[in-house]
């Protein structure tokens, strides 16, 4: 896949990537910062996410009911996100009036305030998010398996943070951890759109080179020991619905085995974005009554993580005929020479997935400051070449390695009073 993207590095140490695209007078662009929840020692857990709502309380420069209105008007819109690996902002608006974000952003990277009311404020939002969270049974299943697999490794807790942490985190160890990370040179900006790349490395240069560097923080390292046998656990709380989620180890982006293993996702759960009755769980499972919905979905990171299989029991079944029907379509891609046909199919359907998510602007923009959080944008450049080479003996070499029952946790939310 060709890609005509521009790189630009800062005297400070900031990357810029730029991607002219004329289809419309629009331009987005996608700060990036190399920390998230990866990056969180016990005691801090849900710091980064707080610290992304920090900076939409805005600066002496940029106050926030100021900015937001002016972003409206003319068009735009913005928001940002916390994830295991990093932290983004965006902003996406018309071409003559996107100075505005550039501003903004070289603004609020040094000037953003942390005041003790506002920091008071947003304690109170976020534990109000959490509960609201802990209300839902998937999170609960969700959260609950993350912890059973990942022991050391920081990806144990979920970005949004413990709650104990939440309570005890103080306006000084947010500001410290904004000034830790926040500095150009542990930043990516990725803009697509329509404008000049001359012009557009210029403007940027103006806004961000003055600001200095610093050193950043070495992030947080600490190796999962491998697993020693299955993981299973149940936990209870309301409703009238069992979720089953079945967790494998999963290698990280960078990894020789993520595009082999992206096609077995599509062959054995079907590709997320796109309708997933054509895939084998579906079939084996829902067709047949064994669960009401299944899906499969894994994400790029940093370290490795987990490929998931959640699903809604169907009340006529036992969990165990559920995950025993499970295991009996995996042990075919693991024992069955999976068809070629097949194989074309599920690579099609992988392409058409990643091709969809960036068919607009604000998507391109996003894919390639993202690819660069756990690799690089040439990994974004470079994908459907990737997907192309994957064979049908890679396929199943790959589900032979990954999905062993010794390395899973397996997950069960039984409504209270119900029977396993």
């Amino acid at each position: 896949m060709e890609e005509k993207i521009t790189q630009v590095k800062l005297k400070n140490g900031m990357k810029a990537l730029l991607k002219e695209v004329h289809t419309a007078p629009i331009i987005s662009s996608w700060l990036w910062y190399r920390v998230g929840a990866r990056d969180e020692p016990t005691g801090k857990t849900g710091i980064s996410h707080w610290t992304e709502h920090m900076l939409f309380k805005g600066t002496k420069k940029f106050p926030a009911k100021v900015l937001d209105k002016a972003i409206s008007r003319d068009g735009g819109r913005w928001n940002a996100a916390t994830s295991r690996d990093a932290t983004h902002y965006y902003e996406t608006m018309p071409a003559d009036k996107f100075d505005l974000a550039l501003r903004l952003e070289a603004d609020r990277m040094k000037n953003s305030a942390f005041g003790e009311k506002e920091v008071a404020s947003e304690r109170t939002v976020i534990i109000s998010e959490r509960e609201g969270n802990e209300n839902e049974p998937l999170f609960q299943l969700t959260e609950a398996v993350q912890q059973t697999a990942f022991r050391v490794h920081p990806y144990h807790h979920e970005v949004i943070g413990d709650k104990a942490d939440l309570y005890k985190i103080t306006r000084d160890d947010l500001y410290k951890h904004y000034r830790s990370y926040y500095v150009p040179n542990n930043a990516v900006l990725s803009v697509a759109g329509d404008f000049n790349t001359r012009a557009m490395a210029k403007r940027i240069r103006e806004l961000f080179e003055p600001i200095p560097g610093g050193a950043v923080p070495p992030r947080l390292i600490r190796p999962e020991p491998e697993q020693k046998g299955e993981a299973r656990f149940t936990i209870e709380g309301n409703g009238e619905t069992t979720f089953i989620q079945m967790a494998y180890r999963f290698p990280n982006a960078t990894h020789p085995d993520f595009f082999p293993l992206q096609v077995f996702d599509a062959i054995l759960g079907g590709m997320s974005g796109l309708s997933t009755k054509t895939s084998r769980l579906y079939r084996a499972l829902v067709d047949r009554e064994f669960a009401v919905e299944v899906s499969g979905w894994a994400e790029p990171t940093i370290d490795p993580h987990l490929y998931r299989i959640t699903l809604i029991k169907h009340p006529k079944r036992a969990t165990e005929e559920v995950v025993a029907a499970v295991d009996a379509e995996i042990k075919k891609l693991q024992d069955i020479p999976i068809p070629k046909d097949e194989i074309k199919r599920a690579i099609k359907q992988a392409r058409a997935v990643f091709v969809y998510g960036n068919e607009n602007i604000t998507s391109q923009a996003f894919w390639m400051g993202y690819a660069e959080m756990f690799a690089s944008y040439k990994w974004y450049a470079s994908y459907l070449d990737n997907l192309a080479k994957v064979m049908p003996q890679d396929v199943q070499r790959v589900a032979r390695q990954y999905f062993q029952p010794s390395s899973r946790v397996i997950g069960i939310y039984l409504p209270q009073g119900n029977e396993v």
